[in-house]
């Protein structure tokens, strides 16, 4: 049995060292584990330990308050390398234009997408493909999932030395997943409406009346047919002619005007409204005050008011001129016109005319720039956005509000008989017999003209030259010379059209008539000092008030050489204008800045207010101008400022009395003249 023993010992070697293996291996791993901790210990306190800021050398050296400080930066969407200046030519307007809509988009990356729909034919042949759209296909086995060594069953049975069993493989496949024919959960539904009955209409008209005409034709009646026609051809193309030169003319003013764009275009009403929108809100409590301010203290001050300033109205360009002329407009309440120039002859420049409108106090809304100083302007009554203007030069001009142009419609010359001297008023009348707008001037150099608009062209008539009258003691023996007085204002009858007033330097007022252009109807000795303003009443046909640098306002009857009330105000008197509301009411501005309200049916000698108007001691008041519909008035200073101030209660009692008419306004002043009038004195 000694072969078993040692087979015995053999097992024993083999097992101890199979242990010693497994000591040493233990031994091994317990060093691996030991060696893990203790780099997983190293790396738990690296992170554990603070990190230390490195500072860079040439970093800034900021204070707490300069760190806290904001710096603001605006990105805007705008592309720096888009082209700003591209042309396309519009066959609507058959010119080049400038396109203002440039794309602003720039693409940094750009990538195609690869997703199908699965409905469309790509999607089906790639879904079919794969085998996912019915049973399955070749590719779709092809790529069934076959198993690996891990899901083979090995059995093996006896020793070492026994065979290897025979190896089963199981083969397993996937089934194919059943494809949605509907990826959207909805149901089909279908319903039928009801069809309405047709139904029919019939009506009859009457046949058109007809009438048979009979002629014959002879051969003059031919030939004057055909001359006919001819002349009818002829007509055309002068007519087209015409147009078409009216039609260059147009293209170079427009070539010659800035270029406005279709965006400008249509953004600008919008932009208009807002701007109005703003200004009244910015100035609320003003138009509050407008709509509503009565002055509760009237009730206790007997017959006298005040004037309380609404709206200022200044112009950036008009600062260094002086208003020589305010006017409301006719037509449009809230619109009136300012006309800037200088009564320093020494320092005459350029002019500017500005229109204003209450809505929107801080900027006008038409603009005119002159080469020479405005001295007056006026309204057209029937056609609103006609201003007849009156230049230092001597010229007169019309202007269009309708066109968006800053030069004038037309002009005077010297070819076509302009002044020589300042035009002091400019006024329009009705139009003529040829249907002819026309208009009145009157100047220093003693002649008033009537100006006719014919074709944009001005043709001027003289109506009548201001001569000088001297006196009975110390007449010019030599009777051929003949002087001519300086003109200063005028004013035509509100019924007779053909009668007007003239005022002069040396302080004379003329009535004239355009039927006689030779002689005055009558002269009165009005003033001591140039006549600044005479105006005619606007309700009684006999009344009219002059004023004058002597410092005095009188009021007239003109079949009377005398006047009727004569008022010293102590500085030069500027302007006067009577109300659009009552027959006895009137304003002036005098040089000291103060605006002077009367009111003859309630006072006779003094004024129910006299206020300052102006903020510097120094400042003139010029001219004044009453609203045809609100109670205010708008008055222009030798600054180039003017300002809007209503009237209280008490300077306009007429317009709440029940008994207004323009018939009890006549009786009114025809009372008051009835108490002051001579018989003597005619």
């Amino acid at each position: 049995m000694p072969p078993k023993k040692n087979l015995g010992l053999a097992k024993v070697a083999a097992l101890t060292s199979s242990s010693t293996k497994i000591q040493s291996q233990s031994k091994v791993s317990r060093r691996g584990k030991d060696d893990d901790e203790s780099r997983m210990g190293e790396e738990d306190d690296e992170w554990m330990q603070p990190k230390i800021l490195m500072k860079p050398d040439d970093q800034l050296d900021l204070t707490a308050e300069e760190l806290k400080e904001e710096f603001t930066r605006i990105l805007t969407a705008n592309n720096p390398h888009a082209p700003n200046n591209i042309v396309r030519y519009s066959f609507k307007e058959c010119c080049y234009k400038m396109k203002m809509g440039v794309d602003q988009l720039a693409i940094h990356f750009s990538m195609d997408g690869n997703m199908l729909h699965k409905e469309s034919d790509e999607g089906k042949r790639q879904l079919t493909r794969l085998g996912l759209g019915g049973g399955p296909s070749e590719q779709n086995l092809s790529e069934m999932e076959i198993p690996g060594e891990e899901d083979l069953e090995i059995e093996q049975e006896g020793d070492e030395g026994e065979k290897d069993a025979p190896k089963e493989v199981a083969v397993t496949s996937k089934p194919p997943e059943a494809a949605l024919r509907n990826q959207f959960n909805y149901s089909e539904r279908a319903s039928q409406t009801f069809n309405n009955p047709y139904r029919e209409r019939g009506t009859s008209t009457e046949p058109p009346p007809r009438t048979n005409f009979s002629a014959t034709a002879n051969q003059w009646e031919i030939y004057d047919a055909y001359v006919e026609d001819l002349e009818h051809q002829e007509k055309m193309k002068e007519k087209k002619s015409k147009d078409k030169d009216d039609k260059d003319k147009k293209n170079k003013m427009a070539a010659l005007e800035p270029t406005v764009t279709d965006e400008m275009q249509r953004i600008s009403k919008p932009a208009k409204i807002v701007e109005r929108m703003v200004n009244q809100n910015t100035h609320d409590e003003i138009a509050q005050d407008f709509k509503y301010w009565e002055d509760a203290s009237d009730e206790f001050k007997g017959n006298e008011g005040t004037l309380l300033p609404l709206w200022p109205f200044k112009s950036e360009k008009g600062k260094k001129f002086s208003v020589t002329a305010v006017l409301f407009n006719p037509k449009y309440d809230d619109m009136f016109a300012i006309a800037h120039g200088s009564y320093d002859f020494l320092k005459q420049s350029t002019g500017l005319i500005c229109v204003y409108s209450l809505k929107n106090p801080s900027f006008p809304e038409f603009t005119y720039e002159t080469e020479s100083g405005v001295m007056s302007l006026d309204f057209h009554p029937e056609h609103p956005y006609l201003i007849a203007v009156g230049f230092y030069d001597g010229a007169v001009a019309v202007y269009n509000l309708q066109e968006r142009t800053n030069t004038p419609t037309c002009i005077s010359s010297a070819k076509s008989g302009k002044h020589t001297d300042p035009v002091w008023q400019v006024y329009w009348q009705e139009n003529d017999l040829d249907n002819q707008l026309n208009f009145f001037s009157i100047s220093s150099d003693g002649r008033v003209s009537c100006w006719s608009l014919i074709k944009n062209d001005l043709h001027c008539i003289d109506i009548i030259l201001i001569k000088m009258q001297p006196d009975n003691d110390a007449e010019s023996t030599n009777n051929s010379t003949i002087d001519l007085a300086c003109g200063t204002c005028f004013d035509f009858h509100k019924s007779t059209d053909y009668l007007f007033l003239v005022g002069t330097e040396e302080g004379k007022i003329h009535k004239c008539s355009k039927h006689y252009s030779s002689q005055f109807l009558d002269t009165y000795n009005a003033h001591h000092m140039a006549v600044y303003a005479v105006r005619w009443n606007n309700f009684h046909p006999r009344v009219f008030a002059s004023c004058s640098a002597d410092w005095t306002v009188k009021i007239w009857d003109h079949n009377y050489s005398e006047p009727m009330f004569t008022f010293d105000l102590g500085s030069a008197v500027g302007d006067v204008v009577w109300s659009p509301y009552s027959a006895t009411v009137f304003g002036a501005v005098t040089d000291d800045g103060h605006v002077h309200i009367f009111d003859l049916s309630q006072e006779k000698y003094e004024p129910l207010c006299m206020q300052s108007v102006v903020t510097k001691k120094k400042t003139k008041v010029n001219h004044l101008a009453f609203n045809q519909h609100y109670p205010i008035l708008a008055v222009g200073d030798d600054r180039g400022n003017a300002l809007t101030l209503k009237l209280s209660p008490n300077l306009r009692k007429c317009l709440k009395e029940k008994t207004y008419s323009k018939d009890n306004e006549i009786a009114k002043m025809e009372k008051l003249l009835e108490l002051v009038r001579e018989p003597s004195s005619k």
